[in-house]
């Protein structure tokens, strides 16, 4: 019998050509360098480090973001918290203070107070109706009392009478919700953070870097636009030129460094 032919390898179809671009292109990442890479990244508080990973780059809002804060780094290169104060305890309380009533108030009455009730346990323990009587010009009286007092019984029972430095603890105390928690976490231990208030939340929305109501939703895509070490800073002068230029009622336009990054300028009368 003739030998048996062995059977004949089907063709193989060739493999597309694979250009080196279309090799090297990865899928875009959601959470990028502009974060991560930053020496401030680590001491960012879980919470916000959560939220930013599932937001996109924005390159035009990011370039607009660090013109802006340029600017106002010229115009207000000192800018700090404008509430007087000499640690944690103290910061806590003027920023619940704060509330509805302007940091000139604020700063008049907290020497006096402060000197009455030094520690945490002497505003825990504060007789009724003379906390209220020794911070009535700063209005609200009675519920900021109660916020004091139940703050302060937070940090004695559960704290050892300090203020706990983590976000995670601090808003576990009565009366501290995150704007209060980043105002003593920035102020007073150095943290990357933002502080929204009424003129931050109000010239990031004019400048259109973000388009929230939400103060925490506000804090997470201004957060995306900048690398962490500039937050401070840019909070502070934010809050400041929305006191001194960019006003809730006759935005002073006219005198604004900002209006060529501005697209709400000459908008509002």
């Amino acid at each position: 019998m003739p030998p048996r032919k062995a059977p004949a390898k089907k063709a193989q179809k060739p493999k597309p050509a694979t250009s080196s671009r279309s090799a090297a292109r990865k899928p875009a990442t959601k959470h990028a360098a502009l974060h991560t890479a930053s020496p401030q990244w680590e001491r960012v508080d879980a919470w916000l480090k959560e939220r930013l990973a599932g937001l996109k780059r924005q390159p035009a809002l990011e370039k607009r973001a660090a013109t802006v804060a340029d600017l106002l780094v010229a115009e207000f290169p000192d800018a700090q918290c404008a509430l007087h104060h000499d640690d944690a305890l103290q910061l806590i309380v003027a920023t619940i203070l704060s509330a509805q009533c302007t940091d000139e108030r604020v700063n008049m009455v907290t020497p006096a107070l402060f000197k009455k009730y030094p520690t945490a346990l002497d505003l825990a323990n504060a007789p009724a109706g003379e906390l209220e009587k020794d911070i009535h010009s700063t209005g609200f009286f009675n519920n900021k009392a109660k916020s004091i007092r139940a703050c302060c019984r937070d940090i004695v029972e559960r704290f050892g009478g300090e203020v706990p430095e983590a976000m995670e603890d601090l808003l576990t105390l009565r009366g501290v919700a995150r704007k209060t928690a980043n105002v003593v976490r920035t102020n007073v231990w150095g943290y990357p953070g933002l502080t929204v208030d009424t003129h931050f939340a109000r010239i990031t929305k004019r400048l259109g870097l973000t388009e929230q109501e939400d103060p925490e939703k506000i804090e997470v895509e201004v957060a995306n636009l900048l690398p962490p070490e500039r937050w401070a800073h840019f909070c502070h002068a934010v809050i400041l030129h929305g006191r001194k230029t960019c006003k809730a009622r006759g935005p002073k336009c006219d005198a604004c460094r900002l209006v060529p990054h501005c697209p709400s300028a000459f908008k509002e009368s």
